[in-house]
């Protein structure tokens, strides 16, 4: 489905203001910049200047770091979407999906959900896998204690709570326990959300303390809990 098409499909939803939005990215960030939208749905092929998929969503979240961007895709790219996801991204949607999924998917980033397909999800949690977190991994900004984030670890490894318990000489009412804080201070409600976090978190650490003869352009770090939308409309740009 072609953008305007979601747009104006998108438009004749109550629950949705849209802003009009240019198609070329010099154009679309002084709007962004200007207008903050509660949700910015982005194509991943925009027009000149054309730049990578992280550099984009780093943009648009440095314009406006209380925007919440979801990436368009038209079709579903591993690489394209592991780099969203590192790069601040809230969500990926591809336009095969019916545009009723879309609203919903808005709806879900708007109020501080993580939203992707479960491909796109295996996606992710494949890039995990290889290679897992480093031992060394904390959340910056010391959101969890240092037992939070061993269980942080062991969920990005894939362990199940019966495997954390055991890896971490606990009961599993206690690993319960430990997930329901995590979920409560990242502001998240799942693992899949616990990983998107950790793996956006570590790679922008990595991109903080990597040396360099110039400065650059830092990911926006990621709120961590989700701002209240409030009754009214949720505000959006598609482009």
């Amino acid at each position: 489905m072609t953008t305007q098409l979601l747009v104006d499909a998108l438009g004749r939803n109550a629950q949705f203001e849209m802003i009009e939005s240019p198609s070329d990215v010099r154009a679309l960030l002084p709007v962004i910049r200007k207008e903050k939208p509660a949700v910015a749905v982005i194509s991943s092929h925009l027009e000149e200047p054309k730049g990578s998929v992280s550099e984009l969503v780093r943009n648009v979240r440095m314009e406006s770091p209380e925007t919440r961007v979801i990436l368009l895709l038209d079709f579903s790219e591993p690489g394209m979407i592991i780099a969203a996801f590192r790069a601040g991204a809230q969500g990926v949607f591809c336009r095969t999906e019916p545009v009723h999924l879309l609203a919903k998917c808005i709806q879900c980033v708007a109020k501080g959900e993580v939203w992707a397909s479960r491909l796109e999800l295996q996606a992710v949690l494949e890039a995990l896998a290889q290679p897992a977190l480093p031992s060394s991994f904390t959340l910056s900004g010391g959101l969890l204690s240092a037992r939070e984030t061993d269980v942080v670890r062991c969920v990005a490894e894939g362990l199940t709570n019966r495997e954390i318990a055991q890896h971490l000489k606990l009961t599993e009412h206690t690993v319960k326990n430990y997930l329901s804080r995590i979920f409560d201070k990242l502001g998240v409600s799942s693992r899949v959300g616990v990983l998107l976090y950790a793996v956006r978190d570590a790679s922008q650490h990595q991109s903080s303390t990597a040396p360099s003869s110039r400065r650059r352009s830092q990911p926006v770090p990621i709120s961590p809990r989700p701002t209240t939308q409030g009754r009214g409309k949720i505000r959006n740009i598609v482009t």
